[in-house]
């Protein structure tokens, strides 16, 4: 029986206009079936999208086939995170204007996405630069200032001297920016920032709730959080050595406990006492400025030299009026950060233990192991930071150190310095106000307008949007908008004088941080439809990369509660469900020294297997490449792959199986030609399998049975139609995969044998039965070919269009069970056996068993112990 192969290429273009002309997935808002929420993260329109964008979306796009098969009214929209840097680096090298640039990558990347044959509702399609969506934004920046949560201020930031603009700590790289590779500078700069530290606690506390996230996601946003309790201490300042009108220093600790431990103070650069500190030492002054360059960002300073200078100054121990200690600048210690000073002890923080041998400061340990002897007791080169008893700490001596803790601080609250107490319990979080403000013209502007009369005043909302002019230049580095004759130039809005408007754009990950709203309403005047919001958000489930863990996720989560505090939203939390996909990854090529070492990608590269080993030479000149490891597709190393060099020979339903069938989703999948070909045999396979079904099964009305050869079928299909559905349930799309695949071997053989004549009804209505469903549960996965193959069979519908189909559970519920056998706790069997048989039953089945005969020896069993439905234990 000869069938024609399946033709991915005639096939696909069909069924997306057949979705289209239907508008099958587009989602209205009065639906009155219960509401689903499935989003992928939105992408940067770069240029092209790649194969990683395939996973991520098509792991997005069978949750809401799924949904929508099960009932549901299903909202499935895509967006793009438009704004940003890259547009206007592009503008400049390229002489292209940063929105041609980006709604040309945005017209290429949508036609790339719709190839996937992807159930996106398109129209709500928005880019975070259009004047519509920024408009909005705006609307909630001014509402958001009213309530309180937007505030301005000077400080220290870091700036980007290439792309000369603002970077968040979390953007700079060890010590680079996070996009030119710069290296950044310090600067003091007057700056935008929303009041997310109104919300941490809130935001720390909220965590527990989101049971539906990955659990180092939220450890993650814990520990950025950085809720911390601890001792505000002052610690005064020996009179000799103090600057004039200084008295103390305050420190803020986590651990007062091991105050008899401090060997020195550690400053900041930016400490007002370091600053009168280097007044009149020129060597001081210097260091500190050059500490100034270094990046703020965790990794630079964990990463770098810790460095320091002795000021001069000393400070009294609270505890011992003859005692004192060095107050160093270092560079590990930064204003923002508690109070701009710690004091360090060396024998408990390995930090303050490096920098203490490296200039020569004691090391006193004061807490040991328990059980140690305090005598012997050292600290040299690594410090003890486990829990155990006081030592060398006189009245605190064999306390443990929470005791400690509770002791120094009483103690300190009752000794007065000036009006105040020496101490005082304090909560802080690491957590610091979101600084917005960014120093480029392709962002969205802040509506504030600088007047000399009125100060800083709000755009009224009546003359909103405040729109980018589209006449810049780039000629120059620097903010375009700055120097542009025109645009910056405004009245007053209260006394009708001039005034200048704010250059500055907002942080594009302001952009991305309520995008999910508006897709509710995206045709809103106002930025939501607070009833649509409502019923909608939080999103049901959200899909994107574990690089988004804090940044992102934080900052929404802080928006949506800004955009209730507003009105906008009824709730807290933006995301119900969380899913941190794994990477693709592709081996990495670099040509040698002829080509100057320079990445290569895999097209241009040929590969031979001979002796065991792979080599691999460049197809244009035969010259050796070397395979580099497995990483992350990216342009830089060319080891992208473009989704394109596989849809155009093996269609888009092959790459979307290649890519949930390799590996867990949560785990990286290595991209391989050889995979890619074997999910295209395998969708040949099946198209062979149905075209089978559907000429020998014309007819036939498709139902299930419970008994002989029919029966296998029925239990095979109806086992795998509800194990599929409870694995995408569980977001487990290559355990759902390989079900399927067993279903395929599970049918091949039964549509043999009516192929050749043989079965009788009760096996053709069942295997009818089967491929049907065998259908339905590829469609989520593989849709064209599923509605190929629905056709194929006659049917007249839209698989997409079909309800999921129920499982039979009196065919899923397995009459035999499989009893591990254990001698003396080994196993030595398995014993298959009805599944409701008696304990005496299962006794006497096991004790046959020739493996427990052999190690009984005709002797009889001390003990048999049948755990019902789990194991069984002979003790001989």
């Amino acid at each position: 029986m000869a069938t024609e192969r399946y033709n991915p290429r005639a096939s696909e273009p069909k069924w997306q206009k057949a979705w289209d002309d239907a508008k099958l997935f587009e989602t209205k808002n009065d639906d009155p079936r219960p509401k689903y929420y499935v989003l992928e993260m939105f992408p940067y329109p770069s240029g092209r999208i790649h194969i990683g964008h395939t996973r991520n979306y098509t792991m997005g796009d069978v949750v809401a086939r799924y949904k929508r098969a099960k009932g549901f009214n299903v909202l499935h929209p895509m967006g793009w995170d438009a704004f940003g840097m890259p547009a206007e680096n592009a503008a400049m090298q390229n002489k292209v204007h940063p929105k041609d640039w980006t709604y040309q990558n945005i017209a290429t990347m949508r036609a790339q996405l719709k190839v996937m044959g992807l159930s996106i509702d398109w129209s709500r399609e928005f880019a975070t630069c259009d004047v519509d969506y920024y408009h909005r934004q705006q609307m909630l920046f001014l509402d958001m200032a009213a309530k309180g949560l937007v505030t301005r201020k000077s400080s220290k930031v870091n700036w980007d001297p290439e792309d000369m603009t603002v970077l968040a700590n979390e953007q700079v790289i060890d010590g680079r920016g996070w996009r030119s590779g710069a290296l950044v500078e310090q600067r003091e700069l007057t700056q935008w920032f929303f009041k997310i530290t109104d919300c941490a606690q809130d935001l720390l506390d909220s965590l527990d709730g989101l049971n539906e996230w990955p659990e180092k996601v939220r450890i993650m946003q814990q520990n950025w959080i950085g809720r911390s309790e601890g001792l505000l201490i002052r610690w005064p300042l020996s009179a000799d050595t103090a600057p004039a009108g200084e008295t103390e220093l305050e420190v803020y600790t986590t651990r007062p406990d091991t105050i008899f431990g401090a060997s020195f103070m550690a400053i900041s650069a930016d400490h007002p006492l370091a600053k009168k500190a280097a007044e009149n030492r020129p060597e001081l002054a210097a260091f500190m400025e050059d500490v100034r360059r270094m990046g703020t960002s965790v990794a630079a300073l964990e990463t770098a030299e810790k460095k320091g200078m002795d000021t001069g100054i000393r400070v009294v121990h609270p505890f011992d009026p003859s005692w004192t200690l060095p107050v160093y600048v270092a560079n590990f210690v930064l204003m923002d950060y508690g109070t701009g000073a710690i004091f360090g002890c060396p024998s408990g923080d390995q930090r303050d233990l490096d920098f203490a041998n490296k200039y020569g400061l004691p090391v006193v340990p004061v807490v040991m192991p328990e059980g140690g002897d305090a005598k012997t007791f050292q600290v040299t080169e690594e410090a003890y930071t486990d829990d155990g008893v006081m030592i060398n700490s006189r009245f605190l001596d064999g306390m443990k150190p929470k005791e400690a803790f509770n002791d120094v601080a009483s103690r300190l609250e009752q000794i007065s310095t000036g009006n105040r107490p020496m101490g005082e319990r304090k909560v802080q979080f690491r957590l610091r106000d979101w600084g917005i403000s960014r120093q480029r013209y392709w962002g969205c502007p802040i509506p504030m307008i600088h007047c000399q009369e009125c100060g800083v005043v709000p755009v009224p909302k009546a003359d909103l949007p405040v729109k980018l002019p589209d006449d810049i230049d780039f000629d120059k580095p620097g903010n375009p908008l700055d120097r542009h004759p025109t645009w910056r130039h405004v009245k007053c809005p209260n006394c009708g004088k001039d005034g200048r408007r704010e250059t500055d754009t907002m942080d594009t990950f302001v952009d991305s941080s309520w995008y999910f709203a508006r897709f509710t309403a995206p045709w809103e005047n106002e930025p939501t439809d607070p009833k649509a919001a409502n019923e909608w958000l939080p999103v049901d489930q959200y899909i994107g990369g574990i690089e988004h863990a804090i940044l992102h996720l934080l900052y929404s989560r802080f928006f949506t509660r800004a955009m209730r505090d507003t009105g906008h939203v009824g709730i807290a939390e933006p995301f119900k469900g969380l899913f941190t996909q794994g990477m693709v990854v592709h081996e990495t090529y670099r040509a040698g020294s002829g080509q100057n070492g320079r990445w290569v990608g895999p097209s241009e590269v040929t590969f031979d297997e001979s002796d065991g080993k792979r080599s691999a030479k460049l197809i244009e000149t035969g010259e050796p490449v070397e395979i580099g490891a497995l990483e992350k597709m990216s342009k830089s190393k060319k080891n992208v792959v473009s989704p394109e060099d596989i849809t155009d020979g093996y269609g888009a339903d092959t790459a979307r199986w290649f890519m949930l069938s390799d590996s867990p989703p949560e785990r990286d999948v290595e991209w391989t030609d050889d995979g890619a070909a074997g999910a295209h045999r395998f969708v040949q396979r099946v198209w062979r399998q149905v075209s089978i079904a559907g000429e020998t099964l014309a007819g036939v009305a498709p139902a299930a049975s419970a008994d002989g050869a029919a029966g296998a079928v029925s239990k095979a299909a109806h086992k795998a139609l509800k194990a599929v559905g409870e694995d995408i349930e569980k977001l487990a799309f290559n355990r759902g995969i390989a079900r399927i695949y067993e279903l395929v071997n599970n049918v091949a053989g039964p549509l043999g044998e009516i192929g050749e004549g043989k079965g009788d009804d009760a096996l053709k209505a069942a295997a009818r039965q089967a491929t049907e469903i065998l259908v339905h549960l590829l469609a989520p996965f593989m849709p064209h070919l599923a509605e190929e193959c629905w056709a194929t069979l006659g049917g007249k519908d839209l698989v997409s269009d079909r309800a999921w189909p129920t499982f039979d559970p009196a065919l899923v519920v397995d009459n035999e069970i499989v009893y591990p056998v254990q001698i003396n706790g080994k196993k030595r069997a398995d014993l298959t056996i009805a599944r409701d048989a008696d304990q005496v039953t299962v006794e006497k089945a096991a004790l046959a068993l020739e493996a427990v005969q052999k190690a009984l020896d005709g002797k009889s069993p001390r003990k048999v112990i049948v755990v019902p439905q789990r194991i069984v234990n002979v003790v001989a």
